[in-house]
This record gives structure tokens, sequence and C-alpha cells, in this order.
């Protein structure tokens, strides 16, 4: 089945083409944000009066006004334009999602998208890519080869000063054989997952490990932004400052790849030796009220786990079967279903008192995940 896949490669552009990005981000943020002012503009003229409503100008509408719109490639104006139309449905359709907010040049991550019309982005020698309105090649490490066609492009550059491009492909994936293995996940803080088959995965806890080194650079960073403030500097044009604040980006931006691989690597692992895999359904955002929990559910991402274990299961064959959040999985023993009292967190290992079996708190608790996610199946 063709599915639509991206892969990501980090870019090396030359001072012009890094010139022409800036340009693009530039413009494409600046009608985003004009877009979005006439809308919210035209609400407030319309809201008692919906006969007045007018159709919304295109990007091409305002190069008269900006004539240096122009510059830049029009389709990455209109992605602005589509990034937009899918904020303002996201809003209406779940009101939690908030509404559209204006795009700052003091976002972290500054980027475009452009699509692939008639070999517009093509890949050279996996050494350079093309992209368009660029005359240049553009240096790419490419780590792997991307299959299928190429549809569109993302550009991107992080706060820590580095470039990446995003591509998005749409390719034949085809399902992996089946295992006939189910598994149950119980994830955790201490331990960031534990199967059903008694396996318990390892928290690398990315962040702490490099607390101590992110600790010392931000207090540099501190000082340095003190130091420009109390000469009237403005901390853009403060290249001591901007120097250090690339290096604080650089570690954040390592922890996240650390993060990202292990996520990655754990999530296919366990794609590809299961058909059925039951995990809960948990409550994150309720989680994260919780002070003294939130940095470190922050660093196990389990919501990104369970999100790449779901396109995973799509794309080859595998269901994913989530249980309820308030389904009592540590409370029941799995082996004679009794259901016990609120136990305390401390409590790691506990005894039935009907059967008398031993449990380990996690353990049992994602054997209790797995029955419950095979009777959900059989039941649908």
């Amino acid at each position: 089945m063709e599915r639509l896949k991206a892969y990501k490669f980090r870019i090396y552009p030359t001072e012009e083409q890094a010139v022409f990005f800036a340009k693009s981000f530039g413009c494409v943020r600046k009608v985003y944000n004009l877009m979005l002012a006439d809308r919210m503009k035209n609400y407030e003229e319309t809201r008692n009066d919906p006969a007045k409503k007018k159709s919304f100008p295109t990007p091409a509408k305002y190069k008269k006004d900006f004539p240096f719109l122009k510059e830049v490639d029009s389709l990455a104006l209109a992605n602005a334009q589509l990034n937009l139309d899918k904020a303002y449905k996201n809003f209406f359709r779940d009101k939690s999602v908030g509404f559209p907010r204006f795009k700052s040049k003091k976002n972290p991550v500054q980027s475009y998208t452009t699509n692939n019309q008639n070999g517009t982005v093509r890949l050279f020698d996996n050494t350079f890519i093309k992209v368009p309105k660029l005359k240049s090649l553009i240096r790419i490490k490419l780590h792997r080869q991307p299959k299928g066609f190429i549809k569109s492009a993302t550009i991107s550059r992080h706060s820590s000063g580095r470039y990446y491009i995003s591509l998005l492909c749409k390719e034949e994936i085809l399902e992996i054989p089946k295992t006939n293995s189910a598994i149950g996940i119980d994830l955790g803080v201490t331990d960031f997952a534990i199967l059903s088959d008694g396996q318990k995965i390892d928290n690398n806890k990315f962040t702490s490990k490099m607390a101590k080194k992110l600790k010392r650079e931000q207090r540099k960073l501190s000082r340095r932004a003190l130091s420009a403030k109390n000469k009237g500097r403005n901390l853009f044009e403060a290249k001591n400052y901007q120097k250090q604040k690339r290096k604080v980006a650089r570690l954040h931006e390592k922890v996240r790849n650390q993060r990202n691989d292990f996520l990655n690597k754990l999530s296919t692992e366990i794609i590809k030796n299961h058909d059925i895999i039951c995990i809960e359904d948990l409550n994150t955002k309720g989680m994260l009220r919780n002070h003294k929990l939130a940095k470190s559910i922050s660093d196990v991402s389990w919501s990104s786990f369970v999100t790449k274990l779901q396109y995973k299961a799509d794309w080859y064959g595998r269901d994913i079967i989530k249980i309820g959040r308030w389904f009592p999985s540590s409370k029941i023993c799995s082996e004679c279903g009794h259901k016990g009292g609120k136990k305390p967190l401390e409590m790691r290992e506990w005894t039935c008192p009907v059967c008398d079996a031993h449990h380990d708190w996690d353990t049992n608790a994602s054997v209790n995940i797995l029955t419950e996610g095979l009777r959900i199946k059989q039941s649908a």
C-alpha cells in the first residue's frame, strides 16, 4: 500500500543559500501573519452582520504592497495559506487546540515548505539537492536513501544554527509477516516500559544526564545576557550572547536527537516482533500538572512513543489496542483476577491475599493490560 513517509537530513547551505532561506522564512512568516490579521479583522466586522463576509485574499494579493515577496518561492507562500486554513479547521473542530497565533521570528525553529513540481526538488549523486527558486545545489548528508516519489520538502533552521530538510515521499510500504504474538506495555518513569513478557526497558534519562552541563552553559548564557543589558546592547547584536545561545541550543538538540533515536528503535522493535500491542491511554497533559513528576514525564516522552507505535502499526499491519485510562491495571491480580485496594507508589511488589501469587507491581500491570486488550479485541 502506498503511504506518505518523511525523511529528515542535515543540509549545509552556503552563505548565499542561507540568505535565501532567511528571506523565505521571513516572507512565509509575513504572509501567514497578514492573512491571520485579515481573517481576525473580517471576523470582527462580520460577526454581527454575516452578509458582509468577504473572501480571504491569496498570498499573490500581498505582492503589490510587499514587492520583496516576489523574491521567494511562491509555493512556500501558498503552503503558508494552507497551514493557516488547517489551523483554523483544527480550532473549530476542537477548541482545546487553541486559536491560530501569529508567527514570531524569535521561534526556535524557522521553516518553510515547498512542493515538487516536475523535478523541482531532486537529489544529485546523493551529495546535493535542488529546491525551487534556488539555482545552486545544496550540500546534503544523505544517511539513507529516500524511496518513492518526493512530494514536498520542508527546509528548517533550528536555534542551534543547523539547517535540515525533510522530504515527504509517497512510497510503497509492505506489511511485515505475522508473528502470532501479542504484548502488553505499561509505561513508567523509573523504567521507561515494562512488557508483559517480563522485559523492562531502561529509562535513559537523557535530560538528567545532560543536566550538569546544561546548567553550567545556561548560567554562562545568563551572565552574557546581563553583560549585554548593562552595556545597553540589543541581544540580537551581542555576538558573545548569540554564540553561547547556539551552544545551549545544540545541547538541547543533542538530548532531543538521543531521545528520538531511542524511541524510534524501541517502537520499531516492538512492531516487528508483535502483531497486537496493548497499551494504556494515558492522560499525559493531566499528569504534567503534577509538579513533582512533570520533569520526569516530559523527559520520557510517552506521547511521542505512542504516536510512533501508532503510525508504524498502520504501515506494517499491526494492531494497537488502547486501554481506558481508568482501568485499574495495578490493582488486579493477574493470576486470579482479585481486585485489591489502592496501593502506595513506593510499594513495588505485593502478594495477592486470595491466591498468594507474588507480583512485581509493573509486570503485573502490563499482564493485566494485555489481558484487557485481548478481551477488547475479541469483543469488537
